[in-house]
């Protein structure tokens, strides 16, 4: 005789049930820094570290994403040396931070924060 299997398929979450289910009773606070130079980012990561720490709040983070790098090749002399060229490039590094469920005080001590020029920070509430 053939041994015949029957299996029963659990039901999966999908992606948008994850999500819903997620957002239910979650709320993230996303931050993305930006600077040219990466000690002066690190140095405010930290900063924002230590100012959602010393508030009790969850961190994700920092994650490290893509440096974006801007090229612009230039001509060194438009007529004679037309063919050499000058290249320079421009390199952005980035970081995002979650934070869990931040309570108003962790909220207000980050809006107080005082940063190093040459950081651009974008905060958006998830």
């Amino acid at each position: 005789m053939a041994d015949t299997k029957t299996t029963t398929k659990k039901p999966r979450a999908t992606k948008a049930k994850a999500a819903g289910a997620e957002k239910s009773g979650e709320v993230r606070l996303r931050i993305r820094v930006r600077a040219y130079e990466n000690k002066i980012l690190d140095n405010s990561v930290k900063q924002i570290m230590d100012t959602a720490l010393r508030h009790d709040a969850i961190i994700s983070g920092p994650t490290p994403l893509p440096t974006e790098i801007k090229k612009y090749t230039v001509n060194r002399s438009p007529f004679i040396y037309k063919n050499t060229r000058e290249q320079f490039e421009i390199r952005v590094h980035k970081r995002v931070i979650d934070i869990l469920n931040p309570g108003a005080k962790t909220i207000e001590a980050l809006t107080n924060l005082s940063l190093p020029s040459g950081v651009e920070i974008d905060v958006k509430m998830m």
